[in-house]
Order: C-alpha cells, then sequence, then structure tokens
C-alpha cells in the first residue's frame, strides 16, 4: 500500500470517533502522540493531515490536533498520553508500540488508532486481529518480525559482506528482541553485527561517524 494511501486510512480512522461524537464539543479533537519531533515527522503530518481533509476534516476549520513529541526518547510517553487524556481528547493517534502501550494505559474510554511496525497481538495492543475488542484499532506492518528476513536478503544480494550495521533506538523496548533476531540471523550467515544505539538525531550522527572511524 502507497503512503499516502496508508495515511488516508489511518486518518480516516481516526475521524471515525468524531463523527459518532460530533455533537459532544463544538470542535473536535484528535491527540497526536508522535514518537520523533516536527521536522523528521513532517512528511507523516502532511499526509495526517491530507488523509483528515479527504474525510471532511481541515485543522483550524472543523477539528484541532493536539501534538505531541517524544523527540526519541520514549519513556516520556506515559506522560504525554495522560497530558492527552486529562484534556480531554476525543481520539488519540498514536504511531509505534510504546506510544500505543503508553495510551492504552492511560485510557480504557478514549478510542485509540494505531499504526505500527509490530505484532499488536503479541505486543499487547489488542486481543486478535479481527476482533480487537477494547478501544483500541489500527494498521500493522510486521517489519521487526521481517528483520531477520532482511539479514537473509541482503547476504544474498552483498554476496562479500562479513559485516553489517543496524541502526536502533535503545528506549525502544522492541529492540532487544530485534537485536537478538537479527544476530541469530546474522551468526547463522556467518556475518558480524554492528548494533549502533540512537534516540536523537545527533546521537544518530555520531554513531554513523564512529562507524566510519573504525572502518578506517
Amino acid at each position: 500500500m502507497r503512503r499516502r494511501d496508508f495515511m488516508t486510512v489511518l486518518a480516516g480512522a481516526a475521524a471515525y470517533p468524531l463523527w459518532a461524537g460530533a455533537q459532544q464539543k463544538a470542535t473536535p479533537v484528535i491527540g497526536y502522540l508522535g514518537s520523533t519531533s516536527p521536522g523528521p515527522a513532517a512528511h507523516i503530518v502532511t499526509a495526517f493531515r491530507q488523509g483528515l481533509s479527504e474525510t471532511g476534516y481541515v485543522e483550524g476549520q472543523n477539528v484541532a490536533i493536539e501534538f505531541r513529541w517524544a523527540e526519541g526518547h520514549y519513556d516520556r510517553f506515559p506522560a504525554l498520553a495522560a497530558d492527552l487524556v486529562a484534556r480531554n481528547v476525543d481520539v488519540i493517534s498514536a504511531f509505534g508500540v510504546p506510544s500505543t502501550l503508553a495510551a492504552k494505559t492511560a485510557t480504557s474510554t478514549i478510542p485509540i488508532i494505531f499504526a505500527v511496525g509490530a505484532d499488536p497481538i503479541k505486543d499487547g495492543m489488542v486481543a486478535s486481529l479481527a476482533r480487537p475488542r477494547g478501544n483500541l484499532t489500527g494498521v500493522a506492518i510486521l517489519s521487526v518480525e521481517l528483520m531477520a528476513k532482511r539479514v537473509k536478503l541482503l547476504s544474498e544480494v552483498v554476496l562479500q559482506a562479513g559485516v553489517i550495521a543496524v541502526l536502533v533506538n535503545p528506549t525502544n523496548p522492541l529492540t532487544d528482541p530485534m537485536i537478538r533476531d537479527v544476530q541469530e540471523a546474522a551468526r547463522a550467515k556467518g556475518m558480524r553485527l554492528l548494533v549502533l544505539k540512537a534516540s536523537t538525531e545527533s546521537e544518530i550522527d555520531a554513531s554513523f561517524a564512529s562507524t566510519m572511524v573504525a572502518r578506517s
């Protein structure tokens, strides 16, 4: 599915509770939990707003959006989610497992629409894909579960590769199990895994710089 189509679906799902409760407030409010910061996520926010507009909602006209940014520090999500709940938003849009779980802990009544790159059942977000139950629903792209397969594909495309690097956010609770899966896959292919850790833009630059120094 193209990114634009995906964001339209997600935004439409986020808008659904607003239709149902449109008479409760003059202007419905969406709570937006972002993992990074406004700059790096600008293209996602643009697609999100476009998806809303395609369902008849335009920010500043008939809907408001309360943005909360973790700036790469996933341990901030509980407080950010609690703040949105305290502000009595109509729906929460969560991107990623940490933000979704934080929102789930913060409220059992406000609808939560998630977009995650992991198994929502395995990670405790919903009871099942067919019947999510509770106040959560959304879209899942099983990117974490595919990491080991990506290593296998890389070994077949770059036959001489002896060392591969994976960039991870150490504050993400999915990082450790993902690293274990990738290490096992790399070991099976006779490759060495280099783990780069970063939770901010500056740390990403430093991680890549350290890799270049190590190779020189």
